[in-house]
């Protein structure tokens, strides 16, 4: 799902990022992300080994609020050649979601410092809300970010 926009008058804001600057004016608290998925084998705990029960594993969870995240802030930055990569997490998996249920994921976003975001994260499934936390991302020039990760990638023979 898209992310949500705030209606309104919004000041231009801009931080410097190397050579490149990029607009933060739309990236105002109150915008939403969504994910979803029906729980299969392949995201259980027992699958994933994160344990032995047959229900949605915890990594997963987590991955799906980090989809949220990046569903609703990503569109605004994507045309800016920028991304958001995720560096914090805070989660709490409150209760087990049994395979064949629906699980989803919504980020918020709360807080805007410069390139920091923060995000609070919650997972609900058809039942009941079973995850909550909070998630913290930052905004990077994704070229200058893939030139560094293939510096730093073994060379291939």
């Amino acid at each position: 799902m898209p992310a949500s926009r705030q209606t309104g008058t919004l000041a231009r804001k801009q931080i410097a990022q190397g050579a490149t600057t990029i607009d933060t004016s739309a990236l105002t608290p109150g915008l939403r992300g969504q994910s979803q998925l029906v729980v299969g084998e392949e995201q259980t705990a027992g699958f994933v080994g994160s344990g032995r029960a047959p229900v949605l594993a915890t990594p997963i969870m987590i991955a799906l609020m980090e989809a949220a995240a990046v569903a609703c802030v990503e569109p605004l930055l994507a045309d800016q050649g920028s991304e958001t990569l995720g560096v914090h997490l805070d989660v709490e998996h409150t209760a087990p979601t049994p395979i064949g249920l629906t699980v989803t994921a919504t980020a918020t976003l709360a807080e805007v410092d410069g390139r920091k975001l923060v995000f609070d994260v919650e997972a609900s499934d058809d039942a009941q809300v079973v995850g909550k936390g909070r998630h913290t991302r930052v905004i990077v020039d994704s070229e200058r970010f893939r030139a560094k990760v293939r510096a730093k990638a073994p060379q291939r023979a």
